[in-house]
């Protein structure tokens, strides 16, 4: 299966598809995502790129993965092997011409089967954002190649090739690339969360 992300992809006419769909007004969910009325609103518009954390945080009003909100043609459940073209990209569409881009990339249907993997790329200044993840679930990951600032709760450090991390995702949490060199992380997530 093809990835279903192309640069024309509308993040803010997408979300309010889905809003619209729940039947909820900006306000709405706003309140249910616990986000500024605002902010929904300037995703919509497409005044604003929201953060990784933060259309997480939207995503989680409206109860839908963003897998979901970036393919929602699901991959063929009894599918055991996975090419790279066929990961989910959960992230192009909100970083194709950003600096510091984030790159996101999904093994399957995470939440069909509790399990959330990722191949994930951050180009040098790349961010998963100032507003920091929190979640109800655990995580680990492994450096494959560059260096990775890996901030949870009041911990930070930076972990190189072969170095690792795990934690309880309930603990504010936020990865950086503050080098001059392109970082690949593989992770996973259970229960999944993006």
């Amino acid at each position: 299966m093809e990835p279903a992300m192309s640069e024309e992809f509308d993040v803010g006419s997408r979300l309010r598809t889905l809003r619209n769909t729940a039947g909820l007004s900006q306000r709405q969910l706003a309140e249910a995502a616990g986000v500024p009325h605002g902010q929904v609103s300037m995703i919509e518009t497409n005044r604003s790129s929201p953060s990784v954390a933060s259309l997480r945080k939207i995503l989680g009003g409206l109860g839908i993965s963003m897998a979901e909100f970036f393919e929602p043609e699901e991959a063929p459940e009894d599918q055991v092997f996975f090419t790279p073209h066929e990961f989910s990209d959960l992230t192009s569409a909100l970083y194709a011409d950003a600096a510091g881009r984030l790159e996101l990339r999904q093994v399957g249907d995470a939440r069909k089967r509790g399990l959330q993997i990722l191949h994930e790329r951050y180009a040098p200044g790349a961010d998963t954002g100032e507003t920091l993840l929190e979640h109800e679930a655990s995580e680990g990951g492994i450096v494959i190649s560059g260096e990775i600032e890996v901030t949870v709760g009041a911990q930070s450090r930076i972990l190189g090739p072969g170095e690792a991390y795990l934690f309880d995702s309930r603990q504010p949490h936020r990865f950086r690339n503050l080098s001059n060199a392109e970082a690949i992380v593989v992770s996973a997530c259970t229960p999944p969360y993006l």
